[in-house]
């Protein structure tokens, strides 16, 4: 796994993402207005979910090394979630420096449970720290969408990004259903990785390939980084960037689901 970001960068960037994202909810209109990249949820919703993402990711990573996720019961007579916007934001701040206080605790080799322990990125905290940045910057996204303002994710998060997911969420030991295939997502930004499918498993990395002669890809994805993650998460469609190749591969890959 190419780690493309230092720790004390993945921090500051979490903490200001986080920041980002507060400000769009202290600028909306109404809480009970509906994300459109998250049409089941309000934006209340998704503050609630941010926050309690940070706060279950603190708890796992202050617990340590683990095979099983650590069990997490709220305190006893812990207050609900606020509703009152003055209150929530305050919440959401506690909750992201709940996270980030754990994460600075630990350090980032330090292991703990995650959920992607058959993948390429490791169950080490410095992982968590890393998705936690793409957590908070997709959410974030979900927030500006919502109030119809829409900003680009950020270059050096954009760019782990791309190599954040496909380590994390599309390598492992599950057999790919359909052809052997290779598939290539190159960002503007000048960086490319390949992901090979086979029915031995899938496995991801950064374009050249050490030692390997460069082959042709089934398919190749081309954007910013920013729109690659966006619609790794879903957010955009895959025909809104340049598709070259077999396109269909793309839409085998958005409906596979490995636990099926």
């Amino acid at each position: 796994m190419a780690m493309t970001l230092e720790f004390p960068v993945l921090l500051r960037m979490i903490d200001e993402r986080a920041a980002a994202f507060r400000a769009v909810v202290a600028a909306a209109p109404t809480l009970t207005v509906r994300v459109p990249t998250c049409p089941e949820w309000t934006l209340l919703d998704l503050v609630r979910h941010l926050g309690e993402v940070h706060r279950r990711w603190a708890a796992t990573v202050a617990a340590g090394p683990a095979d099983t996720r650590p069990a997490q019961t709220a305190p006893e007579g812990a207050p609900a979630v606020p509703r009152e916007r003055e209150a929530l934001l305050a919440w959401s701040a506690e909750s992201t420096e709940q996270l980030l206080a754990a994460l600075r605790e630990s350090g980032p080799d330090r292991g703990c449970w995650t959920w992607w322990g058959g993948s390429q990125s490791p169950q080490t905290c410095g992982a968590v720290a890393r998705h936690q940045l793409q957590e908070v910057s997709v959410h974030t996204y979900d927030a500006q969408i919502t109030l119809g303002s829409p900003q680009p994710l950020p270059e050096q998060a954009a760019l782990d990004g791309v190599d954040e997911f496909l380590s994390t969420c599309c390598s492992g030991p599950d057999a790919w259903p359909h052809e052997p295939c290779a598939v290539d997502y190159r960002a503007t930004e000048g960086q490319s990785w390949r992901l090979t499918l086979t029915a031995n498993g899938t496995s991801t990395a950064p374009l050249p390939i050490p030692g390997e002669s460069p082959t042709e890809a089934d398919a190749v994805l081309r954007g910013t980084a920013g729109d690659l993650v966006l619609v790794l998460y879903g957010r955009i469609p895959v025909n809104s960037l340049k598709v070259e190749g077999d396109g269909r591969i793309f839409d085998l890959l958005l409906a596979w689901d490995p636990d099926e």
